[in-house]
């Protein structure tokens, strides 16, 4: 069995990594250039026939010029003002099959999915860092001059991006709108959820981007943060910049979000996870001051959980 902390002590576990002093600061100072950008998008109709919903690609452009792909599933009997669901992808992947979007249209819901910038879908990744772009994202501008020119800051920033043009259209009502992920989708809901604080349901599964200095801890080459072990090694293998490393880290860390969530969580974690240990996971979870729920899988890890999704689903239809 997988050895992280006790159930005892994840419960009572806020994280160890650093937050910079500067934290709201730089968030505030982000969303301020967001704020610059158009809600203005492109829709391509989508070769996906069905009697249940209209299908799109959208396209917008982003933080930086970069053109964003999401996909739109909007009900055929189109309610006005009705709810609306963002969701979002693991790492590495792409916005998915039509198919599961297509349940949440039938029941009145719009759904927009977000593409991650130069992942697996088709959303584009045009950011120029200095330094080391070695075997993974997180690590994507951490030797660059400017502290913004994180990868994972404009793609924080392009969630919120997503949800507010969801929230603009004329038949979603914008109190309506919830958002959901697993993994590093998960944690892409989190900070969403946080940076838009009109968002009312958030799901998040086994989230990612949490707690970095504890994930190092573990046996991170089997887990999904290995690309930290990849930078220590090749770009700094005496550790003289480890402080300053993980501070900067602490910038998209997302346990340093959960204290501004306002929407109801449902927050999934399995106890056998070794992409995204669980303590990892509670360091965030634990800071969440709004209403939530933890369903815990106890023997599951970072997999294909049982009954989530019908779960979810009935989660979704309350907003």
């Amino acid at each position: 069995m997988f050895n992280d902390m006790s159930l005892t002590e994840l419960k009572l576990y806020k994280g160890k990594s650093p937050r910079p002093e500067d934290f709201n600061d730089y968030w505030e100072t982000a969303l301020k250039e967001l704020d610059q950008q158009s809600l203005e998008y492109e829709l391509i109709p989508a070769d996906f026939n069905n009697k249940l919903a209209d299908c799109y690609h959208l396209y917008f452009t982003g933080v930086g010029g970069a053109r964003i792909h999401c996909k739109l599933a909007q009900p055929k009997e189109v309610q006005e003002q009705g709810a609306g669901l963002v969701m979002f992808h693991g790492y590495k992947g792409n916005s998915g099959d039509w198919f599961d979007k297509i349940a949440y249209a039938a029941q009145g819901i719009t759904v927009l999915a977000m593409d991650c910038r130069g992942q697996g879908g088709l959303s584009e990744d045009n950011l120029s860092v200095q330094g080391s772009t070695v075997r993974g994202h997180i690590i994507r501008g951490i030797d660059d001059p400017s502290e913004h020119n994180l990868y994972y800051r404009n793609v924080f920033l392009d969630t919120v991006h997503t949800a507010r043009i969801l929230m603009s259209m004329d038949h979603v009502d914008p109190n309506r709108v919830g958002a959901y992920g697993i993994s590093q989708g998960g944690a892409l809901a989190v900070v969403c959820s946080a940076l838009e604080p009109k968002l009312k349901e958030l799901v998040a599964v086994y989230p990612f981007l949490s707690d970095y200095k504890r994930a190092w801890e573990h046996n991170i080459n089997a887990s999904a943060y290995e690309e930290i072990v990849y930078y220590f090694r090749f770009f700094d293998p005496t550790h003289e910049k480890e402080e300053a490393f993980f501070n900067r880290l602490g910038y998209i860390d997302i346990q340093h979000f959960a204290e501004r969530i306002k929407a109801r969580v449902l927050w999934v974690t399995g106890l056998a996870d070794e992409v995204c240990p669980p303590s990892t996971q509670f360091a965030a979870f634990n800071k969440i001051a709004a209403e939530k729920e933890l369903k815990i899988y106890y023997e599951y890890g970072h997999e294909r959980l049982p009954k989530l999704q019908d779960h979810v689903f009935q989660k979704m239809l309350q907003l």
